[in-house]
């Protein structure tokens, strides 16, 4: 399962405050803190919006904005939320922008380049780069909740990964903070999600997911995992870097109807153990059962496939075809389940 490509970043200064009135959860994304924050500060320091609609609805003009994404930047520098509040009130948005200036972007080092991308996806990342942890755990929850696991994943959550694995990955060890505060709360939010009631047939081969050896990085089929939990269908996640022969261990012991192996790079990618696993089988002489072998990840290249593999690209299209897979009434080619040639590989 690769994710989607992203857009090239766009060069140039971040953008400014927006030219129009905004409500409390527009800021929010817009920043990447929660209304919470705002509502916060507008009780604790008097740093709300001078506008209101009906006596009761905020509406935050760009003045307003001006103000918070200063406060904003104040306090990921260290400045105690007061100080940087008062700081805030005092400033003069106006003479900054007659100055021809560009109007700073809150968050540490400097904003992220994340080219189009929808809102919710700059308020994380600003979260993410301001190290403000309860704001970047809130709007993942808000988009989880709001979108969906699939669509927050591929509009949202995966461009941020990406844009923060551009930037340290060009900028030495800048940003890698950045990247393991991000990841750990991605990976807590989908580990916070529900998934439905057991099915009526809990005895049905279960999907295995997992990593080859050596690959560290999971969030993919954290996500997967996640996305299959909320179908009902059954699955045994083993995370990352499987050592080989559990892998193989692990397969022959719960006999899954597929066996989906995550690679990131192409040093990781390992055709000898995809191949092992491809021709493991169980059960019966003349009853035998083996897996679908689904191969995910750029680690795997452009490629063919391996033999009686197939690829998967993209959470959404892999969930698919694993959501085929396990409704399938295919004829099995003897082997007690269908093979993956019944499925295009």
């Amino acid at each position: 399962m690769q994710p989607p490509p992203q857009p090239p970043p766009r060069s140039g200064p971040p953008p400014g405050p927006p030219d129009v009135a905004l409500s409390t959860g527009a800021v929010a994304r817009h920043l990447g803190v929660s209304p919470n924050t705002l509502r916060s500060w507008e009780r604790r320091y008097a740093i709300g919006p001078a506008r209101r609609e009906g006596g009761r609805h905020r509406r935050w003009s760009p003045q307003d904005i001006a103000r918070l994404e200063l406060m904003c930047r104040l306090t990921a520098q260290g400045v105690p939320p007061a100080e940087a509040a008062r700081a805030a009130l005092d400033a003069a948005p106006a003479a900054r922008a007659a100055s021809g200036a560009p109007h700073p972007a809150p968050g540490g080092p400097g904003p992220l380049r994340l080219g189009e991308v929808r809102p919710e996806c700059r308020g994380l990342a600003r979260a993410a780069v301001r190290l403000d942890a309860p704001s970047v755990a809130e709007l993942l929850d808000t988009a989880l909740a709001e979108h969906g696991l699939v669509t927050a994943w591929e509009e949202i959550i995966a461009p941020t990964l990406h844009a923060v694995g551009r930037t340290w990955a060009s900028a030495g060890e800048r940003y890698v903070e950045v990247e393991h505060l991000l990841s750990w709360h991605v990976s807590a939010a989908m580990h916070r999600l529900r998934p439905p009631p057991a099915a009526p047939h809990p005895a049905a081969p279960p999907v295995l997911l997992a990593c080859v050896p050596d690959e560290l990085h999971s969030l993919p089929i954290e996500a997967l995992a996640a996305a299959l939990g909320e179908r009902g269908l059954p699955v045994r996640m083993f995370g990352a870097a499987l050592p080989a022969r559990a892998l193989r261990d692990a397969v022959r012991r719960t006999g899954p109807r597929a066996v989906v192996l995550w690679s990131q790079t192409r040093t990781t990618a390992d055709a000898a153990l995809a191949r092992s696993v491809a021709d493991i089988e169980w059960g019966l002489r003349g009853a035998r059962g083996r897996p679908a072998l689904l191969l995910a990840g750029p680690g795997w290249g452009a490629g063919a496939p391996q033999p009686r593999a197939e690829r998967l690209f993209g959470l959404r299209s892999g969930l698919e075809v694993i959501a085929a897979l396990a409704a399938d009434a295919a004829p099995t080619n003897g082997a007690g389940r269908a093979g993956p040639a019944a499925y295009g590989s």
